[in-house]
């Protein structure tokens, strides 16, 4: 039986991992043991910071529907409590679009969210309001 030498395996394998660690720093880019540690790594940072990227999108566009909601004179919450009182479903990558392209289709969002929330208004001051007067 033919003796199976493994130089080419290997070589193709070291040669993917050096490939993976290309732009490393120091001796991560170019030692084998070390760069293969290092992909390693970059790769654990890789699939938690999918995770975390649309953690961070989804808080961004929460904050650029709550500035443009707040210039209509509502808050984050009464907005979207209203919207949902209104049977709007709209997810908020989409309104975050809608309040800085469209601030007028956001308006109209706004007015249809406050219609809802009228019941708000109609609170009746409570003992310790009309002491405070």
């Amino acid at each position: 039986m033919a003796r199976v030498k493994r130089g080419v395996t290997s070589h193709a394998k070291h040669k993917k991992v050096i490939k993976a660690a290309k732009g490393f720093m120091g001796s991560r880019k170019n030692t084998i043991r070390i760069a293969k540690q290092a992909v390693e790594k970059a790769d654990q940072y890789a699939y938690r910071d999918r995770k975390v990227r649309k953690r961070n999108f989804r808080s961004l566009w929460i904050q650029r529907i709550n500035a443009a909601a707040r210039e209509h004179g509502l808050t984050y919450g009464r907005f979207i409590d209203g919207l949902a009182k209104a049977g709007i479903e709209l997810d908020r990558k989409v309104m975050s679009d809608m309040a800085i392209h469209e601030p007028e289709a956001f308006a109209k969002l706004v007015e249809q969210s406050k219609a809802k929330l009228s019941y708000l208004k109609d609170t009746t001051p409570n003992a310790f309001e009309s002491a405070v007067r």
